[in-house]
């Protein structure tokens, strides 16, 4: 099959959006696909350079830190594409690569499948006076891309659920992202261990990810100073640094956390090495990315309760699950840590079995094939539409 994947991020950026993407791309080109991207430049220059067309683009950071928007007139690199005749068209994101991807798919009577990454109604804060209101915003916004889709793909079923909620009527199906598993187990390093200051005697308490509002990443540094033993290992960088930092200046409790900052892709292994728990306060996740690779890395997870660790974590198996930062702290003091922890690193372990990128690319291989015969077999059929956002 040929095979566009459209999305407004790409490498060197890390989030969850390019890492599922570069994990589906590498597996379905692992499978003899023919495979394009259509992402958005760092710049206002368009390009195209190793099967990935980079659309110029404009700062956006007003509207999110680190955003960019499409520039306009860019129809010779689509046209381009357009030639190409793609056989599926796969979107990632909701805004600038979108709604391309929809000309796209129409142009190439291919059928149009999206991935459902953002909890947006998760993101007021950014964009919305209230919460009740920004909910709404989230849900016409929502409705209106999926109303192009002829299939939705939901990371969990918390997504799943929600586009339900929010009156999505195209299909829905649950694929949960695979990633290299291999890749995780790795050895500590003492010389990073080192490096980082992390005391020998001391357990690592966990978190990669951005240093934003929403991952409430504040709840950890605040339960900090109930936990009697250990160091938080902050890894990751982000709008909220400065203000994490601050707070655990006031509660006493900088000495005991490690700011990493961000860290290249191919060295995030060996942070989890380092760490004998993941902790997470994040409520926001679609899938939790980072949960499989604490897993896969062999750390029990604790993490804040949310439907989308209630179908990964088995409580007192590979983690548990909190729901106050006193609950958090209790937990964190009962967790076994060196040797006798060995048990529930193997479990960890096999409960991200599942979760490996062979699975994932076999997983949406099989709907892209179902979805060309259903659009080959009838035209898609009329579903209400949402409120179009252009």
């Amino acid at each position: 099959m040929k095979i566009l994947l459209t999305t407004d991020t790409w490498t060197p950026t890390v989030n969850g959006v390019v890492t599922s993407t570069v994990a589906l791309r590498t597996e379905l080109l692992a499978r003899g696909h023919d495979v394009r991207v259509l992402t958005l430049a760092g710049s206002g220059r368009t390009f195209t350079e190793d099967g990935v067309t980079y659309l110029g683009s404009l700062d956006a950071g007003l509207i999110y830190p680190g955003a960019r928007l499409r520039a306009p007139a860019l129809n010779g690199a689509l046209h381009a594409l357009a030639a190409w005749q793609p056989d599926v068209v796969h979107s990632q994101c909701e805004f600038s690569t979108f709604a391309p991807a929809r000309q796209l798919a129409k142009a190439a009577g291919a059928p149009l499948l999206h991935t459902y990454h953002t909890v947006y109604e998760d993101y007021t804060h950014y964009f919305s006076p209230s919460r009740r209101m920004g909910r709404c915003l989230a849900e016409l916004f929502t409705r209106s891309i999926c109303a192009s889709c002829d299939a939705v793909i939901a990371p969990t079923r918390k997504i799943k659920w929600l586009l339900t909620g929010y009156g999505v009527h195209c299909p829905v199906e649950v694929i949960p992202t695979g990633l290299d598993l291999d890749r995780f187990a790795v050895q500590p390093d003492p010389a990073l261990r080192r490096a980082l200051d992390l005391p020998e005697s001391e357990p690592v308490l966990l978190y990669l990810g951005r240093l934003a509002k929403e991952k409430n990443i504040a709840e950890l540094i605040a339960a900090l100073p109930q936990i009697a033993r250990g160091v938080l290992l902050i890894v990751g960088d982000g709008p909220e640094r400065a203000t994490l930092e601050q707070l655990a200046e006031e509660l006493g409790v900088a000495h005991r956390i490690r700011f990493a900052g961000m860290v290249a892709p191919a060295d995030v292994p060996c942070y989890y090495a380092l760490a004998d728990a993941f902790v997470s306060a994040s409520t926001s996740e679609a899938q939790g990315l980072t949960y499989i690779e604490a897993l896969a890395a062999g750390l029990p997870l604790l993490c804040r309760d949310d439907p989308c660790v209630r179908s990964l974590i088995t409580p007192g198996q590979d983690g548990w699950i909190y729901h106050t930062a006193e609950e958090l702290a209790a937990l964190a003091n009962a967790l076994p840590w060196g040797p006798a922890a060995e048990p529930l690193r193997q479990k960890a372990r096999q409960a991200a079995a599942p979760y490996g990128r062979q699975t994932f690319g076999a997983s949406v291989e099989a709907l892209y094939r179902r979805t060309i015969l259903d659009k080959t077999a009838a035209p898609r059929a009329a579903r209400p539409k949402g409120v179009l956002l252009w």
